[in-house]
């Protein structure tokens, strides 16, 4: 059975891929809000580097570090257990974890794209289900982190876009259901970050990122929009005004302008 959340366990803000990028800029902004913050990620040196971080600019609690593969059999549950042993609660759940890979669908490896999958929406959704009954009794909240691919299909990185077009169907069904539970849910949907994404996905920053330069919002904007989001109980949080812009267009252009225009830009990268 699940455990709910008690009044002797500290309620937390559980951020997961909290390493680097928007994560780590996330995990800064609940803390300096006064929320304990648990880290979670595989890198464990760059979480106890942001921690001591968090720590020296004057946290009202000391992060929990937990070092952790979310892609791992049996993760949501060894989550569980290291929060309990730490004394602490899941009262907001930040799903940040995951990561892209740019090429065409038959020619990326097969096992890589099987487990961005498994990352973005498998243990994504795992601990969501897992950790939602806390969620729920400390009245707290879930922030998913989806993207504005999530709007449209994406050819050159076909399989990400769709991993995130489910994070934010899922975000906004669920968010649906505990509007009268008072349980806070939104989906964040950045446009282009200057994180560690770019590398791990396979295209150079330089050339992309001058191209992406009028959509661009640094990780700290994003991750303070994204707070303020969540705490306004918004469904949908999207940083940056050039981005708005972007995904209202997409709702009136048909997929047969799209797919080639965004089949042509990728390759460009």
């Amino acid at each position: 059975m699940t455990d709910l959340a008690t009044p002797d366990l500290r309620k937390a803000a559980v951020i997961t891929g909290a390493s680097d990028g928007i994560g780590a800029a996330l995990a800064r902004n609940f803390a300096a809000k006064g929320h304990l913050v648990a880290l979670v990620a595989r890198r464990k040196p760059l979480l106890e580097k942001l921690a001591a971080d968090i720590a020296a600019a004057g946290a009202a609690h000391k992060p929990l570090v937990i070092e952790l593969d979310l892609a791992a059999p049996g993760a949501a549950e060894r989550l569980a257990g290291a929060l309990r042993d730490a004394g602490a609660s899941v009262e907001y759940l930040v799903n940040n974890a995951g990561f892209g890979l740019m090429g065409e669908i038959a020619e990326l490896d097969a096992a890589e794209q099987v487990a961005m999958i498994d990352l973005n929406v498998r243990a994504l959704t795992e601990l969501t289900l897992r950790f939602l009954p806390e969620i729920v009794a400390t009245k707290g909240g879930v922030l998913n982190v989806a993207s504005i691919a999530s709007y449209m299909p994406g050819p050159g990185m076909g399989v990400y876009y769709a991993s995130k077009a489910y994070v934010r169907s899922f975000s906004e069904a669920l968010a649906q259901e505990l509007k009268g539970a008072g349980v806070k849910v939104s989906c964040l949907c950045p446009g282009p970050v200057t994180t560690g994404f770019q590398a791990r996905a396979g295209f150079a920053l330089s050339g992309s990122m001058s191209a992406m330069k009028p959509a661009l919002v640094d990780a700290e904007e994003v991750a303070r929009q994204a707070y303020d989001g969540l705490m306004a109980n918004r469904r949908v949080v999207i940083p940056g005004w050039v981005n708005k812009l972007l995904v209202h267009a997409l709702a009136v252009t048909p997929n047969a302008l799209i797919l080639p225009t965004l089949a042509f830009a990728q390759k460009r990268r």
